[in-house]
């Protein structure tokens, strides 16, 4: 039950982050909200460290878990969370985590075609829901959007499943690097590792990725919104799914890390307002039923 358990404290987390990145994006570029981000949270989480007494872990970390982190890391954390910001600012919280969390559909990809499993009814049922679902939160009525705003939809949604595509490959990386330490303690210091790399590269890469250095710019309460977002985001909901990788399988624990959608869509119409349809909710709800027909056993 603890690794449940802690799945859904995952996907709990990345509500409350979601929440939180899409009030700062309002007042900052994704690029240089990210750069914040990952170099302050990196650096409280490494202080964490050293604060409980688990620091030596890291050099108890063997080379190959170490560079599955940190490749991890950037795929996932670099790449794929800049454009998640992009996502969140186009389309809101209530449309773009739903799209983002289609990534156990592509989990399921890399099982068929790199490792070989069998692809059963379910899982093609399950495809075919989270389709449906994923047309239903992108859809909008002619007479509404037009012009500019068509185009900010289409880019935000694409930008979205870019993400998913993205966050499937560094989940499973995560879950090989867990799976050859599999104890506490390493998978905090292989969360911790994961963020301080990609935090270190883009802080170094900065003159080139943000050239204004806008990042530097923030006003205080944008980079507190976006540090507090990521010490639950990477600090809690990532040690979260990476601890259920040690106590329950992948297939389990991805899709309940993906009921993600449940908590953002009510939170986007409770906090931001968001105009949320009926076809919204309802293909927030229909993409989490396709994630677990995908892993039915």
């Amino acid at each position: 039950m603890i690794g449940e358990l802690a799945a859904l404290g995952a996907a709990l987390s990345w509500t409350v982050s979601a929440l939180l990145y899409k009030k700062a994006l309002e007042r900052t570029k994704p690029v240089s909200a990210n750069i914040i981000r990952l170099s302050c949270t990196s650096g409280v989480l490494l202080v964490f460290l050293l604060v409980i007494g688990k620091f030596w872990v890291l050099w108890d970390l063997p080379v190959q878990i170490a560079v599955l982190a940190i490749v991890s890391g950037l795929v996932g954390l670099g790449s794929g969370d800049t454009l998640y910001l992009v996502s969140l600012r186009m389309v809101g919280v209530a449309r773009a985590v739903p799209l983002t969390c289609t990534y156990p559909l592509f989990n399921l990809l890399w099982a068929v075609f790199l490792v070989g499993e069998p692809l059963t009814l379910s899982a093609v049922l399950g495809a075919v829901v989270i389709v449906l679902g994923i047309w239903l939160l992108s859809y909008e009525k002619e007479s509404i959007v037009q012009g500019v705003r068509r185009s900010v939809l289409l880019k935000g949604v694409v930008a979205a499943l870019i993400t998913a595509v993205l966050w499937s490959v560094s989940i499973t990386m995560m879950n090989l690097a867990v799976q050859e330490a599999p104890d506490l303690d390493h998978a905090l210091v292989i969360n911790t590792v994961r963020a301080a790399a990609v935090g270190g590269v883009l802080l170094a890469f900065s003159p080139v990725l943000d050239r204004k250095l806008d990042f530097l710019r923030v006003d205080r309460r944008t980079t507190a919104a976006l540090v507090a977002g990521g010490i639950v985001a990477l600090g809690l909901g990532w040690f979260f799914l990476t601890y259920s990788f040690v106590e329950i399988l992948e297939t389990r624990a991805v899709p309940i890390s993906s009921t993600t959608p449940l908590f953002s869509t009510l939170a986007g119409i409770a906090l931001f307002h968001e105009k949320i349809t009926a076809k919204t909710a309802l293909g927030s709800v229909i993409i989490v039923v396709g994630v677990f027909l995908i892993f039915l056993v």
